[in-house]
């Protein structure tokens, strides 16, 4: 499973739904579902969460396929000890474009909810 498209997919498969239902119970069109099939979108943020929590799943493993339980990325080619820096070189010579965007604007997220948090 390189992609979100593929984990999400499995997630599906696995709650042995069909992917009607999953679009139905998280307010998703099934055209925005066939592009993020073909690559043509990802979903936003906001609908990663959903679904990460719809699922029970962390969104490392929703959006790199990083499993926190013992710190590996589980991916098709096999199980990778998670060495931040290589790791990140790795991980980023893979993406696309539109991919290194998605996170940068994840991990923008993720700063900005972490310092509101602080802030409270």
């Amino acid at each position: 499973m390189q992609t979100i498209y593929e984990r999400i997919e499995f997630l599906i498969k696995n709650k042995k739904m069909t992917k009607k239902l999953f679009c139905e119970e998280l307010g998703i069109s099934t055209g925005n579902l066939g592009d993020w099939k073909r690559g043509k979108s990802t979903p936003s943020t906001h609908k990663l969460i959903e679904i990460g929590e719809y699922f029970d799943v962390s969104l490392d493993w929703l959006i790199v396929g990083k499993d926190p339980q013992n710190d590996r990325l589980k991916e098709e080619q096999g199980i990778y000890i998670l060495d931040k820096h290589r790791l990140l070189q790795r991980t980023t010579s893979e993406l696309s474009e539109r991919e290194e965007d998605f996170i940068r604007e994840y991990i923008e997220f993720t700063n900005y909810r972490r310092n509101h948090h602080l802030e409270k």
